[in-house]
Protein backbone atom coordinates (compact mmCIF):
# COMPACT_ATOMS: atom_id res chain seq x y z
CA UNK A 1 0.00 0.00 0.00
CA UNK A 2 2.78 2.54 0.38
CA UNK A 3 4.05 2.34 -3.26
CA UNK A 4 3.21 5.36 -5.11
CA UNK A 5 0.91 7.36 -2.24
CA UNK A 6 2.15 9.57 0.45
CA UNK A 7 0.47 9.11 4.27
CA UNK A 8 -1.64 12.31 5.05
CA UNK A 9 -2.71 11.39 8.37
CA UNK A 10 -5.11 8.79 10.48
CA UNK A 11 -8.68 8.41 10.80
CA UNK A 12 -10.32 6.56 13.67
CA UNK A 13 -6.69 4.94 14.13
CA UNK A 14 -6.63 3.75 10.47
CA UNK A 15 -3.81 5.07 8.32
CA UNK A 16 -5.03 7.36 5.31
CA UNK A 17 -2.25 7.48 2.52
CA UNK A 18 -3.16 9.95 -1.14
CA UNK A 19 -2.06 7.93 -4.33
CA UNK A 20 -0.03 9.97 -6.67
CA UNK A 21 -2.79 9.76 -9.40
CA UNK A 22 -4.69 12.16 -7.03
CA UNK A 23 -2.25 15.08 -7.79
CA UNK A 24 -2.01 14.17 -11.40
CA UNK A 25 -5.46 14.75 -11.40
CA UNK A 26 -5.19 17.98 -9.71
CA UNK A 27 -2.13 19.29 -12.17
CA UNK A 28 -4.84 18.09 -15.23
CA UNK A 29 -7.79 20.10 -14.01
CA UNK A 30 -5.93 22.97 -12.89
CA UNK A 31 -4.42 23.61 -16.37
CA UNK A 32 -7.66 22.71 -18.35
CA UNK A 33 -9.76 25.15 -16.47
CA UNK A 34 -7.42 27.85 -16.22
CA UNK A 35 -6.59 27.32 -19.86
CA UNK A 36 -9.99 27.69 -20.08
CA UNK A 37 -11.09 30.42 -17.66
CA UNK A 38 -8.53 32.09 -16.30
CA UNK A 39 -6.70 31.97 -13.29
CA UNK A 40 -9.83 33.92 -11.81
CA UNK A 41 -11.22 30.32 -11.14
CA UNK A 42 -8.48 28.27 -9.34
CA UNK A 43 -10.00 28.85 -5.93
CA UNK A 44 -13.08 26.90 -7.25
CA UNK A 45 -10.77 24.55 -8.82
CA UNK A 46 -9.30 24.07 -5.95
CA UNK A 47 -12.50 23.94 -4.28
CA UNK A 48 -13.81 21.25 -6.77
CA UNK A 49 -10.65 18.71 -6.33
CA UNK A 50 -11.54 19.34 -2.28
CA UNK A 51 -15.04 18.40 -2.79
CA UNK A 52 -13.99 15.03 -4.74
CA UNK A 53 -10.88 14.11 -2.47
CA UNK A 54 -13.95 14.63 0.52
CA UNK A 55 -16.04 12.18 -0.89
CA UNK A 56 -13.51 9.77 -1.68
CA UNK A 57 -12.73 10.14 1.68
CA UNK A 58 -16.19 9.49 3.18
CA UNK A 59 -16.96 6.98 0.50
CA UNK A 60 -13.60 4.30 1.68
CA UNK A 61 -14.64 5.45 4.97
CA UNK A 62 -18.00 3.43 4.79
CA UNK A 63 -15.90 0.66 3.90
CA UNK A 64 -14.27 0.95 6.77
CA UNK A 65 -16.68 1.83 9.43
CA UNK A 66 -18.83 -1.26 8.09
CA UNK A 67 -15.76 -3.80 8.39
CA UNK A 68 -14.51 -2.76 11.17
CA UNK A 69 -18.56 -3.30 12.73
CA UNK A 70 -17.96 -6.77 10.97
CA UNK A 71 -14.52 -7.74 13.22
CA UNK A 72 -12.75 -6.80 10.15
CA UNK A 73 -8.99 -5.35 11.14
CA UNK A 74 -8.50 -2.40 8.63
CA UNK A 75 -4.76 -1.16 8.05
CA UNK A 76 -4.91 1.19 5.64
CA UNK A 77 -6.85 3.68 3.06
CA UNK A 78 -5.12 4.61 -0.40
CA UNK A 79 -7.33 7.20 -1.70
CA UNK A 80 -7.67 7.44 -5.50
CA UNK A 81 -9.46 9.96 -7.65
CA UNK A 82 -12.25 7.09 -8.89
CA UNK A 83 -12.86 5.70 -5.61
CA UNK A 84 -9.96 4.12 -3.27
CA UNK A 85 -8.76 1.19 -1.99
CA UNK A 86 -9.00 0.11 1.73
CA UNK A 87 -6.16 -2.62 3.34
CA UNK A 88 -7.77 -5.34 5.23
CA UNK A 89 -6.95 -8.72 6.92
CA UNK A 90 -8.63 -11.04 5.34
CA UNK A 91 -7.98 -14.78 5.26
CA UNK A 92 -8.01 -17.17 2.31
CA UNK A 93 -11.16 -19.19 3.53
CA UNK A 94 -14.10 -17.67 2.04
CA UNK A 95 -17.67 -19.17 2.92
CA UNK A 96 -21.24 -17.58 1.94
CA UNK A 97 -21.16 -15.99 5.35
CA UNK A 98 -17.79 -14.28 4.72
CA UNK A 99 -19.22 -13.51 1.32
CA UNK A 100 -22.05 -11.62 2.48
CA UNK A 101 -20.54 -9.71 4.55
CA UNK A 102 -18.08 -8.59 2.01
CA UNK A 103 -20.80 -7.61 0.00
CA UNK A 104 -21.89 -5.93 2.60
CA UNK A 105 -18.83 -4.04 3.62
CA UNK A 106 -18.58 -3.17 -0.79
CA UNK A 107 -21.98 -1.88 -0.35
CA UNK A 108 -20.75 0.81 2.29
CA UNK A 109 -19.01 3.21 0.09
CA UNK A 110 -21.61 3.74 -2.67
CA UNK A 111 -23.79 3.69 -0.76
CA UNK A 112 -22.66 6.76 1.28
CA UNK A 113 -22.03 8.76 -2.30
CA UNK A 114 -25.36 8.23 -3.47
CA UNK A 115 -26.97 9.23 0.20
CA UNK A 116 -25.05 12.19 -0.14
CA UNK A 117 -25.74 12.99 -3.60
CA UNK A 118 -29.56 12.57 -3.11
CA UNK A 119 -29.44 14.98 0.22
CA UNK A 120 -27.47 17.01 -1.43
CA UNK A 121 -29.84 17.27 -4.86
CA UNK A 122 -32.97 17.96 -2.61
CA UNK A 123 -31.57 20.68 -1.06
CA UNK A 124 -30.24 22.07 -4.37
CA UNK A 125 -33.56 21.62 -5.60
CA UNK A 126 -35.57 22.24 -2.91
CA UNK A 127 -33.70 25.71 -1.61
CA UNK A 128 -31.70 26.65 -4.22
CA UNK A 129 -34.08 26.14 -7.21
CA UNK A 130 -31.37 24.78 -8.92
CA UNK A 131 -31.74 22.76 -12.53
CA UNK A 132 -29.50 19.91 -11.82
CA UNK A 133 -30.43 18.02 -15.36
CA UNK A 134 -28.55 20.89 -16.97
CA UNK A 135 -24.94 20.13 -18.81
CA UNK A 136 -21.76 20.39 -17.88
CA UNK A 137 -22.65 18.40 -14.77
CA UNK A 138 -19.52 19.05 -12.84
CA UNK A 139 -17.58 22.52 -13.35
CA UNK A 140 -16.27 24.90 -11.14
CA UNK A 141 -18.68 27.41 -11.95
CA UNK A 142 -21.33 25.88 -9.77
CA UNK A 143 -20.05 23.77 -6.83
CA UNK A 144 -22.83 22.60 -5.46
CA UNK A 145 -24.03 21.12 -8.60
CA UNK A 146 -20.69 19.75 -8.67
CA UNK A 147 -21.03 18.17 -5.05
CA UNK A 148 -24.25 16.41 -6.22
CA UNK A 149 -23.08 15.22 -9.36
CA UNK A 150 -19.41 13.94 -8.56
CA UNK A 151 -21.15 11.48 -5.40
CA UNK A 152 -23.85 10.28 -7.44
CA UNK A 153 -21.13 9.62 -10.15
CA UNK A 154 -18.83 8.14 -7.63
CA UNK A 155 -21.50 6.16 -6.36
CA UNK A 156 -22.26 4.85 -9.53
CA UNK A 157 -19.16 4.11 -10.76
CA UNK A 158 -18.02 1.75 -8.34
CA UNK A 159 -20.81 -0.27 -9.10
CA UNK A 160 -19.27 -1.72 -12.02
CA UNK A 161 -18.33 -5.11 -11.54
CA UNK A 162 -14.96 -3.69 -12.69
CA UNK A 163 -12.02 -4.73 -9.86
CA UNK A 164 -11.30 -2.97 -7.76
CA UNK A 165 -14.88 -0.77 -7.91
CA UNK A 166 -16.77 -2.40 -5.29
CA UNK A 167 -18.94 -4.07 -7.87
CA UNK A 168 -15.72 -5.96 -8.73
CA UNK A 169 -15.51 -6.69 -5.20
CA UNK A 170 -18.61 -8.10 -4.90
CA UNK A 171 -17.77 -10.51 -8.07
CA UNK A 172 -14.38 -11.72 -6.29
CA UNK A 173 -16.75 -12.64 -3.10
CA UNK A 174 -18.71 -14.95 -5.40
CA UNK A 175 -15.82 -16.11 -7.15
CA UNK A 176 -13.88 -16.81 -3.95
CA UNK A 177 -16.65 -19.63 -3.04
CA UNK A 178 -15.85 -21.60 -5.98
CA UNK A 179 -12.16 -20.79 -6.22
CA UNK A 180 -9.24 -20.34 -4.50
CA UNK A 181 -9.18 -16.77 -2.76
CA UNK A 182 -5.54 -15.75 -5.33
CA UNK A 183 -7.64 -17.39 -8.08
CA UNK A 184 -10.71 -15.33 -7.55
CA UNK A 185 -8.99 -11.95 -7.60
CA UNK A 186 -6.89 -12.11 -10.69
CA UNK A 187 -9.93 -13.34 -12.13
CA UNK A 188 -11.66 -10.31 -10.94
CA UNK A 189 -8.97 -8.34 -12.02
CA UNK A 190 -8.44 -9.51 -15.42
CA UNK A 191 -12.66 -8.03 -15.57
CA UNK A 192 -11.78 -4.79 -14.55
CA UNK A 193 -8.58 -4.59 -16.66
CA UNK A 194 -10.89 -4.98 -19.43
CA UNK A 195 -13.62 -2.81 -18.47
CA UNK A 196 -10.00 -0.26 -17.78
CA UNK A 197 -9.48 -1.01 -21.74
CA UNK A 198 -12.81 -0.10 -22.97
CA UNK A 199 -12.47 3.31 -21.00
CA UNK A 200 -9.27 4.35 -22.65
CA UNK A 201 -10.58 3.33 -25.78
CA UNK A 202 -13.34 5.78 -25.19
CA UNK A 203 -10.28 8.12 -24.32
CA UNK A 204 -10.83 8.92 -28.30
CA UNK A 205 -14.05 11.01 -27.38
CA UNK A 206 -12.88 12.35 -24.11
CA UNK A 207 -10.27 12.81 -22.14
CA UNK A 208 -12.12 12.02 -18.71
CA UNK A 209 -12.94 8.27 -19.98
CA UNK A 210 -9.30 7.87 -20.75
CA UNK A 211 -7.99 9.10 -17.37
CA UNK A 212 -10.56 6.90 -15.58
CA UNK A 213 -9.28 4.30 -17.55
CA UNK A 214 -6.06 4.63 -16.53
CA UNK A 215 -6.60 5.09 -12.80
CA UNK A 216 -8.78 1.89 -12.66
CA UNK A 217 -5.88 -0.06 -14.58
CA UNK A 218 -3.90 1.47 -11.62
CA UNK A 219 -6.03 0.29 -8.70
CA UNK A 220 -6.78 -3.51 -10.50
CA UNK A 221 -2.86 -3.45 -10.42
CA UNK A 222 -2.61 -2.77 -6.53
CA UNK A 223 -4.86 -4.61 -5.49
CA UNK A 224 -3.08 -7.76 -7.74
CA UNK A 225 -0.38 -7.24 -5.85
CA UNK A 226 -2.17 -7.15 -2.80
CA UNK A 227 -3.81 -10.61 -3.08
CA UNK A 228 -0.11 -12.15 -4.43
CA UNK A 229 1.15 -10.77 -1.20
CA UNK A 230 -1.77 -12.07 1.02
CA UNK A 231 -1.51 -15.51 -0.57
CA UNK A 232 2.45 -15.44 0.39
CA UNK A 233 1.33 -14.63 4.07
CA UNK A 234 -0.78 -17.05 4.06
CA UNK A 235 1.14 -20.33 2.82
CA UNK A 236 5.22 -19.84 3.81
CA UNK A 237 5.98 -21.09 7.38
CA UNK A 238 7.99 -18.64 9.31
CA UNK A 239 11.39 -21.73 9.40
CA UNK A 240 11.35 -20.52 5.55
CA UNK A 241 12.10 -16.80 6.56
CA UNK A 242 13.26 -16.40 10.03
CA UNK A 243 17.08 -15.33 10.09
CA UNK A 244 18.95 -17.76 11.86
CA UNK A 245 22.59 -16.25 11.60
CA UNK A 246 21.88 -13.58 14.33
CA UNK A 247 23.34 -12.00 17.75
CA UNK A 248 22.07 -12.25 21.67
CA UNK A 249 23.10 -10.87 24.45
CA UNK A 250 23.55 -11.99 27.83
CA UNK A 251 21.36 -10.76 31.12
CA UNK A 252 24.72 -10.57 32.95
CA UNK A 253 26.68 -8.12 30.19
CA UNK A 254 27.17 -4.60 31.41
CA UNK A 255 25.90 -1.68 29.06
CA UNK A 256 29.39 -1.27 27.81
CA UNK A 257 29.99 -4.87 26.88
CA UNK A 258 26.41 -4.94 25.19
CA UNK A 259 27.42 -1.95 22.70
CA UNK A 260 30.69 -2.98 22.10
CA UNK A 261 28.82 -6.20 21.04
CA UNK A 262 26.05 -4.04 18.74
CA UNK A 263 28.24 -2.12 17.10
CA UNK A 264 29.60 -5.57 15.24
CA UNK A 265 26.14 -6.54 14.39
CA UNK A 266 23.96 -5.04 11.62
CA UNK A 267 20.57 -5.84 14.27
CA UNK A 268 18.86 -2.97 15.51
CA UNK A 269 17.57 -4.85 18.29
CA UNK A 270 19.17 -8.35 20.18
CA UNK A 271 17.51 -11.16 22.34
CA UNK A 272 18.52 -11.06 25.55
CA UNK A 273 19.44 -14.90 27.13
CA UNK A 274 19.66 -16.38 30.60
CA UNK A 275 21.95 -19.09 30.29
CA UNK A 276 19.21 -20.95 27.37
CA UNK A 277 16.12 -19.48 28.22
CA UNK A 278 14.31 -15.46 26.55
CA UNK A 279 14.62 -13.54 29.64
CA UNK A 280 13.93 -10.39 27.28
CA UNK A 281 14.65 -8.08 24.09
CA UNK A 282 16.88 -4.91 23.93
CA UNK A 283 17.84 -2.17 21.09
CA UNK A 284 20.85 -0.40 20.18
CA UNK A 285 19.08 2.67 21.05
CA UNK A 286 18.30 1.86 24.67
CA UNK A 287 21.32 0.61 25.25
CA UNK A 288 23.15 3.93 24.37
CA UNK A 289 20.39 6.30 26.13
CA UNK A 290 20.92 3.99 29.14
CA UNK A 291 24.62 4.25 28.94
CA UNK A 292 24.17 8.42 29.47
CA UNK A 293 23.14 7.55 32.72
CA UNK A 294 25.85 5.18 33.63
CA UNK A 295 27.26 1.81 33.25
CA UNK A 296 24.71 -0.97 34.54
CA UNK A 297 23.42 -4.51 33.31
CA UNK A 298 21.41 -5.18 30.44
CA UNK A 299 19.01 -7.14 32.88
CA UNK A 300 18.15 -3.70 34.48
CA UNK A 301 16.88 -1.79 30.98
CA UNK A 302 15.70 -4.78 29.10
CA UNK A 303 12.28 -5.17 27.91
CA UNK A 304 10.51 -8.33 29.32
CA UNK A 305 7.28 -7.55 27.65
CA UNK A 306 7.72 -9.49 23.96
CA UNK A 307 5.89 -11.64 21.97
CA UNK A 308 7.53 -15.14 20.71
CA UNK A 309 6.47 -17.42 17.69
CA UNK A 310 6.58 -20.77 16.60
CA UNK A 311 8.70 -21.85 14.00
CA UNK A 312 5.78 -23.74 12.12
CA UNK A 313 3.80 -20.38 11.94
CA UNK A 314 2.66 -18.71 9.28
CA UNK A 315 3.89 -15.27 7.95
CA UNK A 316 0.08 -14.09 8.20
CA UNK A 317 0.13 -14.76 12.09
CA UNK A 318 3.71 -13.18 12.70
CA UNK A 319 2.82 -10.41 10.53
CA UNK A 320 -0.57 -9.46 12.12
CA UNK A 321 1.20 -9.89 15.23
CA UNK A 322 3.88 -7.40 14.77
CA UNK A 323 1.34 -4.63 13.14
CA UNK A 324 -1.08 -4.67 16.38
CA UNK A 325 1.64 -4.95 18.80
CA UNK A 326 4.27 -2.12 17.33
CA UNK A 327 6.72 -4.92 17.86
CA UNK A 328 9.59 -4.79 15.55
CA UNK A 329 11.70 -7.78 16.50
CA UNK A 330 9.81 -11.33 17.19
CA UNK A 331 12.10 -14.24 18.58
CA UNK A 332 11.46 -17.77 16.75
CA UNK A 333 11.69 -20.62 19.28
CA UNK A 334 10.87 -24.38 18.87
CA UNK A 335 10.31 -26.65 21.49
CA UNK A 336 11.36 -23.75 23.76
CA UNK A 337 14.58 -23.13 22.26
CA UNK A 338 15.85 -20.28 20.46
CA UNK A 339 16.22 -20.73 16.73
CA UNK A 340 15.88 -17.40 14.97
CA UNK A 341 14.37 -13.90 15.03
CA UNK A 342 11.79 -12.03 12.63
CA UNK A 343 12.25 -8.50 12.18
CA UNK A 344 10.21 -5.80 10.16
CA UNK A 345 13.22 -5.32 7.58
CA UNK A 346 13.79 -8.82 7.21
CA UNK A 347 10.16 -9.70 6.48
CA UNK A 348 9.64 -6.64 3.82
CA UNK A 349 12.51 -8.01 1.97
CA UNK A 350 11.59 -11.79 2.58
CA UNK A 351 8.19 -11.46 1.35
CA UNK A 352 9.53 -9.01 -1.35
CA UNK A 353 11.51 -11.75 -3.10
CA UNK A 354 9.09 -14.74 -2.14
CA UNK A 355 6.27 -12.41 -4.35
CA UNK A 356 8.31 -11.94 -7.22
CA UNK A 357 9.55 -15.52 -7.32
CA UNK A 358 5.82 -16.65 -7.37
CA UNK A 359 5.17 -14.34 -9.69
CA UNK A 360 7.89 -15.77 -12.41
CA UNK A 361 6.60 -19.49 -11.22
CA UNK A 362 3.36 -17.94 -12.67
CA UNK A 363 4.54 -16.74 -16.07
CA UNK A 364 6.44 -20.00 -16.44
Amino acid sequence: MRSWSIPIGRLFGVELRLHLTFLFLLMYVWFTQTAANGTAMTARVMALVGMVFGSVVLHELGHAIVAMRSGVKVRGIVLLPIGGITFMDETGQHTGKSAARDIRISAAGPLVNLAIGVGAAAVCVGLLHMNLLARPFILPQNLPKSFVWSNLFLGLFNLLPAYPMDGGRVLRSLFAQKMDYVQATRKAVTIGQGFAALFMVAGIWSPWLMMIGVFLFIGAQIEDRTALFQSVLETVKIEEVMLTDFSTLSSADTLEDALSKAVHSLQDEFPVIRGSDLVGIISRQRILDALRGGNGYVQGVMSRGFQIAQKSETLAAIFRRIGTKGLSLVPVVDGGRLVGIVTMQNLTHSMALLAESRKLQREE
